[in-house]
């Protein structure tokens, strides 16, 4: 049974498709594609819909990016991480539905007021705590800064945007210099490789940023900012009122250029956070599960977005997105494509299979040791990966350089059943 929509029937029994959200405003923009609000039509909840456009991905050979983040949102699964709920594709574009967060980014914020050190110290406090849950999964950010930092509508913050994340492995360091230069630390530079010590690093400048309203090291010239992350002493600017002997003290240890002393490294790091003078009031459980209540909320009677991204779809755009049946599903050849371009749309037809985190929920209990359900689901959903298929998948894919990983979704860690 659809439900008409004035064009055609929803039928919510299908692959999930973009016919079945309502599209509202648009409240990002990326490289490849947009990010907008979308209510899915049956259950009237609200997402937010990552749009890219394959032709633009193709052009800029970045395809595998986005298989990797794909990938692996779909092993993700926690109360501060913007989650992956839906996944698919239509002849134009790529499509990935993810948590809303209303509260918008965290560089909207602290470019707007400043914030007390309760309030700071609450966002430090739940991002450690994602960052700690992302390194146990194996997977280190890169990318940690307020741009990447969503708020829900009560104010309790999430780590986004895992275009640059990657799988890390003990034996075999990252090496190449991936992120924003601003936040990089130091080991990325030295030479050598280096591992999820980074993510520390970030949160030590995003930390001092939101603390002081700049950051520590600020230059035009990239290779200049370079030499200060390696070298240049710290500064501690006198504020009104003066921040915190406890408050400086933990920024100092974020920023710690020895990564053997850096606060959050090694195998004690988390504790050592929860045990240090400005973090250790906090009930950490608790949390990391949003029972506590954050310091601030943003407003909720106006947008906490940049409206320009919405009047751009509107003025600019001279095909706004709309849901679409599908032509090129098949292997055919599109009209006046190359051979080698064809290729590439193909693989997105084999590597973006439709993803949709409700039709697990519908199975109780772990049976069959590849799809983990009670019963076979629909032909449509991409096959459950046990975890060592994951394993293997990756370490396939180790002799490309840093290419990370495109394993399958694991059930065990992506969604709840």
């Amino acid at each position: 049974m659809g439900v008409s929509n004035g064009k055609y029937d929803v039928d919510f029994n299908e692959e999930v498709n973009l016919n079945q959200f309502k599209l509202l405003r648009v409240v990002g923009r990326g490289a490849f594609g947009k990010v907008r609000i979308v209510e899915r039509k049956d259950t009237k909840k609200l997402f937010a819909l990552k749009y890219i456009a394959k032709e633009e991905c193709i052009r800029m050979d970045a395809l595998i990016n986005v298989f990797r983040e794909r990938s692996m949102l779909e092993e993700l699964d926690h109360p501060l991480v913007c989650n992956l709920r839906f996944a698919f594709q239509d002849d134009d574009y790529m499509y990935m539905v993810m948590d809303l967060m209303m509260g918008g980014d965290l560089r909207f914020h602290i470019n707007r007021k400043t914030f007390t050190e309760d309030a700071i110290r609450f966002w430090i406090a739940e991002l450690a705590c994602a960052i700690r849950y992302l390194h146990s999964k194996g997977v280190v950010h890169r990318d940690i800064k307020p741009d990447n930092v969503l708020l829900d509508e009560l104010g309790h913050v999430h780590i986004t945007d895992f275009n640059i994340a990657r799988h890390i492995r003990m034996d075999k360091p990252l090496t190449s210099h991936s992120g924003t230069c601003a936040y990089m630390a130091p080991e990325v530079f030295r030479g050598g490789g280096y591992g999820v010590t980074v993510d520390w690093w970030s949160l030590g400048v995003l930390f001092y940023e939101c603390i002081y309203g700049r950051r520590p090291f600020e230059s035009d010239n990239q290779e200049e900012l370079k030499k200060l992350i390696l070298r240049a002493p710290i500064k501690y600017l006198d504020m009104d009122p003066p921040v915190s002997p406890a408050c400086v003290s933990a920024i100092q240890d974020f920023l710690e250029r020895d990564i053997s002393r850096r606060l959050g490294c090694g195998p004690n790091g988390f504790e050592l956070i929860q045990k240090h003078p400005f973090f250790r009031m906090f009930d950490w459980r608790a949390l990391e599960t949003k029972e506590l209540n954050p310091i601030f909320r943003p407003s909720s009677d106006r947008i906490n977005f940049d409206a320009t991204y919405d009047l751009e779809e509107l003025l600019l755009e001279e095909q706004p997105l709309e849901a679409k049946p599908r032509r090129w599903k098949s292997k055919r050849r599109r009209d006046g494509e190359s051979s080698e371009k064809e290729a590439q749309y193909q693989m997105i037809e084999e590597k973006f299979k439709p993803f949709d985190y409700t039709v697990f929920e519908r199975y109780e209990g772990w049976v069959d040791p590849v799809t983990r359900c009670v019963a076979d689901p629909p032909e449509w959903v991409k096959p459950a990966a046990v975890e060592v298929a994951n394993q293997l998948e990756r370490e396939s894919q180790d002799g490309a350089s840093d290419l990370g990983s495109l394993a399958g979704i694991s059930l065990k860690n992506g969604v709840q059943a």
